[in-house]
């Protein structure tokens, strides 16, 4: 018999070992991310429907004026009129908090990778690695360590989500003129001010892109998510799928994409602004 190589054994003995060392850890992140989620999904539930689809829709005026707002306020109508209004809630708060995660996690790697060759060189193939490996691998550990609920779903989306940021980020402050940086350096600026000041607001536009892409991505983990107990649209779509209902996998299908137009438009138009105000 040919002789294999115990990969498998390896990476078996190393999670048992993580598991024994470090399972309060792995309970804590879990209880952090389910407060969080439940604490965006408490204040998307708080107020009445029809009160929070005027307040989505004035916030979708206020960043893209009123064709932004005219599909804000159908989508949402339609959604709430098809019975999707709390899983739209729900799947929104799991958006936000994978999103959340991947930019408080995404935005200072991408940092350090602008700053040290070094470190863009050893992320480089991570980010690869993270990119191009099926969504549904990420859900055997995320099992593992968090169990079923909430907590796999949010980790499995910030795993697949969070490289954009961070390359994004790379790529705007590196982006950013020489001239810019050494006239920084001419007046005296510690690097923290010449990040603060001049780097990151140049690079806004470009990070905000990765964050879109990061957002993006979260949203199309949802039904990937519903299958491990998360809740929300994707649990919907799930188990329409499973019980071959095609009209109601088409109608959570569709709240799924009214709320992922309605999170890129968003996103896209603060980028439009930013430049604008630039320019």
């Amino acid at each position: 018999m040919q002789w294999k190589i115990p990969l498998a054994e390896w990476v078996e003995t190393f999670v048992d070992w993580l598991m024994d060392n470090f399972s309060l850890f792995f309970d804590g992140i879990k209880l952090s991310i389910r407060g969080t989620v439940d604490f965006f999904a408490f204040w998307f539930h708080f107020p009445h429907p029809l009160i929070m689809i005027f307040i989505l829709t004035v916030i979708s005026y206020v960043i893209g004026k009123w064709r932004l707002s005219l599909f804000a306020l159908a989508g949402l109508l339609l959604i709430h009129n098809l019975g999707y209004w709390e899983s739209t809630m729900d799947t929104l708060a799991l958006v936000i908090t994978s999103a959340l995660i991947s930019i408080v996690i995404g935005v200072p790697l991408g940092i350090l990778s602008a700053r040290k060759d070094a470190i863009q060189n050893a992320l480089t193939p991570i980010l690869d690695f993270m990119q191009t490996m099926p969504a549904f691998v990420y859900l055997i550990p995320a099992i593992f360590f968090f169990g079923l609920g909430v907590g796999p779903g949010v980790i499995a989306s910030v795993i697949f989500a969070v490289p954009p940021t961070i390359r994004l980020t790379n790529l705007g402050i590196r982006q950013v003129p020489a001239d810019l940086a050494e006239a920084a350096d001419a007046f005296g600026s510690t690097p923290m001010q010449k990040l603060v000041k001049v780097q990151l607001p140049i690079a806004v536009p470009t990070i905000v892109a990765g964050i879109n892409q990061t957002i993006m991505l979260s949203l199309s983990m949802v039904v990937i998510a519903s299958m491990i107990g998360a809740k929300g649209l994707g649990a919907d779509v799930y188990r329409a799928v499973t019980q071959l209902k095609i009209g109601e996998g088409f109608e959570a299908g569709l709240a799924v994409v009214i709320l992922a137009i309605l999170l890129d438009r968003i996103t896209q138009n603060i980028i439009r602004s930013n430049k604008q105000r630039r320019g």
